[in-house]
């Protein structure tokens, strides 16, 4: 069964925009905005499940944060022992 979606107070200039693609694609200001949406429901892709070793992991299901919050797990401190980014550069520049 199809439904109907209204989008309210759209912006004279976005509804410009809109008009504007639809015509590039040949399409009416309908067919354009279900295109549309068609397209951001096919980039939400399931998860994928990778296996390496013994262990199983499923890409796209982590945020930053916790991907942040496992890396300070493993490395607490900051490395110190190696020259910087800046300093290489710096070096390679100047032995020209």
């Amino acid at each position: 069964m199809a439904i109907n979606l209204s989008i309210k107070n759209v912006p004279e200039p976005l509804a410009d925009r809109l008009r504007a693609r639809a015509e590039r694609n040949h399409r009416s200001l309908q067919g354009e905005l279900m295109a549309i949406i068609e397209n951001a429901v096919a980039d939400e892709a399931p998860a994928q499940t990778v296996v390496r070793g013994r262990e199983a992991f499923r890409r796209g299901t982590k945020t930053i944060e916790e991907i942040a919050a496992e890396l300070r797990a493993l490395y607490p401190e900051p490395v110190t022992d190696v020259p910087k980014a800046v300093d290489i550069v710096r070096e390679m520049r100047d032995t020209r």
